[in-house]
């Protein structure tokens, strides 16, 4: 996760808070997601952006997981063709690994 995207959610949840704020990612690989998923979470680990050492406690969902939430136009349209190609259960599964 960026440096410039930390700042934002840290932002976002000194001003609204973390108890209704969720984080939609929407990487293509496991590992990247999961990464991201663990910087809201926990903290950056790589101790290189804004929420290093920032535990937010945010939960973390791939879009992938959020299919039944969109409209079916929308995510046919915008996120289906990724979702042929990519291997999704491995992405979802390693962003589910930081929620609580």
């Amino acid at each position: 996760m960026d440096l410039e995207n930390q700042a934002r959610i840290k932002d976002l949840a000194e001003k609204y808070g973390t108890e209704d704020l969720i984080v939609v990612l929407g990487g293509a690989e496991a590992e990247a997601s999961g990464l991201a998923a663990e910087t809201v979470s926990q903290g950056d680990p790589t101790f290189a952006g804004p929420l290093a050492g920032v535990s937010l406690g945010l939960k973390a969902y791939h879009i992938f997981e959020l299919k039944d939430e969109i409209d079916e136009a929308v995510y046919d349209e915008q996120i289906s063709m990724m979702e042929m190609v990519l291997d999704v259960d491995e992405i979802v599964n390693e962003v589910k690994t930081y929620r609580g």
